[in-house]
């Protein structure tokens, strides 16, 4: 692994669930040397991409890192594009919202729109989603270059459940049917008692740059509303594109105009 991959890879040990960790830690969760470890992060530190408390020695993301997102932000407004159509769509349903981005073939969580209620189904933003076990990932890869999908598919399909997808034939299928009606589902692929569907955000080429997922309670999901349900972040996710794009696209790739689905 190169130097700066090396110092990338440190930045992604952070998230909601750990914002600051010491320098120990950092150096066991990356396997390199305490010496290694604090050499990279003095030089993300110079960057900004890093910051130290004075009182606890922890470490954080820095200001640096927010500069390049708001920069980006302003190139391709991914979010900010999004949010209106998220917000309508967690009010409409009274379910967890999430929007995921597509980068190098996977997805990350960039937003969640939490409902009010205690039982609900809780996602981090910055958090990673398997490709073969969520709606999210399914729907990604429905509307993936076909070269994702074969990486995808080659790739071990660890169980996170026992109703995780496991074969890669079984979850072609997933995804073919994915792209045929327009929206993705898992039951309990990632999680127990989580239900979710998804659907993907489009480029302008056809191809998918990111994806739109409610979650919820399986107890809260009867199959007569899945279908439903499925339009609905579907139709969310298509206005999006069009927001982003200036005008309707179509997956690439896509047999038929998307129907009802049914149960996989």
């Amino acid at each position: 692994m190169s130097t700066v991959g090396k110092a990338l890879s440190l930045l992604e040990l952070f998230s909601i669930d750990a914002p600051e960790i010491g320098l120990t830690e950092l150096s066991r969760l990356s396997g390199f040397d305490k010496a290694t470890t604090r050499r990279l992060l003095m030089a993300l530190g110079e960057h900004g991409f890093v910051e130290q408390d004075v009182d606890s020695r922890m470490y954080r993301l820095g200001p640096g890192l927010t500069r390049l997102a708001r920069l980006r932000e302003e190139r391709l407004p991914f979010l900010q594009t999004s949010l209106p159509v998220i917000r309508e769509l967690a009010e409409e349903t009274a379910e967890t919202v999430h929007l995921s981005e597509a980068s190098n073939g996977s997805l990350r969580t960039v937003y969640v729109e939490h409902p009010p209620r205690a039982n609900r189904v809780n996602v981090n933003v910055g958090e990673e989603l398997p490709l073969h076990s969520t709606a999210s990932g399914i729907a990604f890869l429905a509307a993936a270059r076909s070269a994702h999908l074969e990486a995808a598919l080659a790739r071990a399909l660890p169980a996170f459940t026992s109703h995780t997808v496991t074969d890669p034939e079984t979850l072609r299928t997933s995804v073919e049917e994915a792209r045929d009606r327009g929206w993705s589902r898992s039951e309990q692929g990632y999680e127990e008692g989580v239900f979710s569907v998804g659907a993907a955000i489009l480029g302008a080429d056809g191809f998918a740059i990111g994806t739109l997922a409610i979650a919820a309670p399986l107890v809260r999901c009867p199959e007569e509303i899945v279908a439903g349900r499925g339009q609905a972040v579907a139709t969310a996710a298509g206005a999006i594109t069009e927001r982003l794009n200036g005008g309707r696209v179509e997956i690439t790739g896509r047999k038929r105009p998307a129907g009802r689905g049914r149960r996989t």
